[in-house]
């Protein structure tokens, strides 16, 4: 199975939220979600890297909720759908940002090389986070939780108020738990590709 089957196979098996066959809709032919590389140069930076790096936050965040000592000893819990919501859909801001291009770089022996690359060009920029749930919130419902989540993934990596990403994972700990989740798979799973 191709990652953008697994990827549908996940969300239908998961998301039945209002809207959300419409929002699948957009992403398989009205957008370049399935096609778009995770970033323009570093984890996953090649064509489908956003689906698969989806895919990888989907399934750390799985693991971490199935820990036994994040259910019983910090009592956070969430939906399969939620789960699923968060992780498959957090970084929507990236889909038709992405151009295709070149660079310069040095090879072993010195000698500059033309080498592919992506260049980010974003049309509506809004943001990282809210901006995914901003394209999300045009389809279906997110609830609060689901929204803050997806709004602070980047966690204190990313631009925002460090007191904002600290006040959002202590009010809503399924934050924390995606930020954590991104993490994972940006810098363990897909670091060396």
């Amino acid at each position: 199975m191709n990652k953008k089957d697994e990827f549908i196979n996940v969300y239908k098996n998961n998301i039945r939220r209002d809207g959300a066959e419409q929002l699948l809709d957009f992403l398989e032919h009205k957008c370049d979600f399935f096609i778009a590389p995770a970033s323009a140069r570093f984890h996953l930076s090649h064509e489908g890297g956003l689906v698969t790096h989806s895919l990888n936050v989907y399934y750390c965040l799985k693991a971490y909720m199935e820990r036994a000592r994040v259910r019983e000893e910090y009592g956070l819990t969430a939906s399969d759908e939620t789960i699923a919501i968060v992780s498959l859909l957090h970084d929507l801001c990236k889909i038709d940002c992405y151009r295709p291009g070149f660079r310069n770089v040095k090879d072993d022996n010195g000698i500059w090389q033309r080498v592919p690359s992506y260049d980010y060009v974003d049309s509506m920029p809004y943001g990282h986070g809210e901006k995914s749930v901003y394209i999300i919130s045009g389809f279906m419902r997110l609830t609060r939780e689901e929204a803050f989540a997806i709004r602070y993934h980047m966690g204190f990596s990313g631009t925002e108020d460090p007191r904002n990403v600290g006040d959002s994972f202590r009010r809503f700990p399924l934050a924390f738990a995606l930020s954590t989740a991104d993490m994972e798979a940006t810098y363990f799973l897909e670091n060396n590709d």
